[in-house]
């Protein structure tokens, strides 16, 4: 079935009083596009290996939404331009103001990014999506399964597996390990499948909780091997506290370069003396801010690998805890 699409242009000081009208008037759904740049807290909500660099606002939002065809479309659009209407009446700017009308398929966004996950190799592990067969010449490799859902981290990307070389490279099998961050999972399921004894992973978002709960599963991981918790451990104390001090042998944390720097005090506190950490998400170009922080939070700067245009940091932790 066939959806119309209306999309208005407006500006971004308007999208919220906008978006509030159009949900008075009825419509279950938006999207919104502009260019606004993020606030370091809606960073700190992101769960993904990039952030790319975004264009300078121009102050344009467009909001779309979607109407059956059999549903009363122009009693919709009326009560939307009547809203705009007192809008602007109000003095508030709304720009252009205009709605442009397209169709779009009715598909299944939610399983839709399927097409574009398929398996893929970091040196001699093969991770692949459950939906697709082991394939004959696969059958040695090391197999690590992955669907992410609605949590990211498929593993396609530089800075996962950059931190897959360096787990590999520093696992042993008694490490225990932190994962910040965790996502979909992939970098505990590596390190467990690699050999660590047991891991524990982080994430703000309680998709990743389900997630990564259901990647364990799926790579056949037993529970007592794998926990996840919800919550900031930058400054939640009672996730800290759950998460434990100087508990484990390896940490690793694939999130943005702004957020490993606030980071660090957290996740050395966490650390035994002697621990390994390993962090990417950081952007060619931003490796020596958070080697810095690193520094000032009583780590090692051991060494800085790259692959693209993107760094992996890896440290340790004083011995003395400095």
């Amino acid at each position: 079935m066939k959806w119309n699409k209306y999309t208005l242009t407006t500006t971004s000081e308007a999208e919220d009083l906008i978006s509030s009208m159009m949900m008075d008037a009825g419509i279950e759904g938006i999207e919104i596009e502009d260019k606004v740049p993020l606030s370091d807290s809606e960073k700190a909500q992101m769960f993904v290996d990039i952030l790319p660099d975004a264009p300078a606002d121009d102050e344009v939002a467009r909001i779309s939404f979607y109407l059956e065809p059999d549903q009363d479309n122009a009693a919709v659009l009326a009560a939307v331009q009547q809203g705009l209407d007192e809008i602007r009446s109000w003095g508030v700017d709304v720009g252009a103001g205009t709605i442009e009308t397209s169709q779009t398929e009715d598909k299944d966004w939610i399983n839709n990014w399927k097409e574009y996950f398929h398996q893929f190799y970091v040196d001699d592990i093969l991770i692949k999506p459950s939906w697709e067969d082991l394939k004959p010449e696969d059958q040695d490799k090391l197999l690590i399964q992955i669907d992410p859902g609605t949590a990211f981290g498929t593993g396609m990307h530089e800075t996962t597996q950059l931190c897959i070389r360096q787990i590999r490279k520093y696992l042993t099998d008694d490490t225990e390990l932190l994962d910040v961050g965790t996502g979909s999972g992939i970098l505990s399921i590596a390190a467990l499948k690699l050999g660590a004894k047991h891991a524990v992973g982080t994430d703000l978002d309680p998709c990743a909780i389900t997630a990564a709960e259901e990647n364990m599963e799926v790579n056949g991981i037993s529970s007592d091997s794998y926990e996840v918790l919800l919550g900031n451990l930058i400054d939640d104390q009672e996730v800290q506290e759950k998460v434990g001090y100087g508990k484990y042998d390896m940490a690793v944390a694939n999130i943005l370069a702004e957020i490993l720097v606030p980071l660090a005090p957290a996740v050395a506190a966490a650390l035994k003396d002697g621990g390994m950490y390993i962090t990417s998400g950081i952007i060619s170009g931003k490796e020596r801010m958070v080697a810095q922080a690193l520094e000032q939070a009583g780590f090692e700067v051991l060494e800085t690998t790259y692959q693209g245009e993107w760094v992996a940091v890896t440290a340790r932790k004083g011995r003395d805890g400095r």
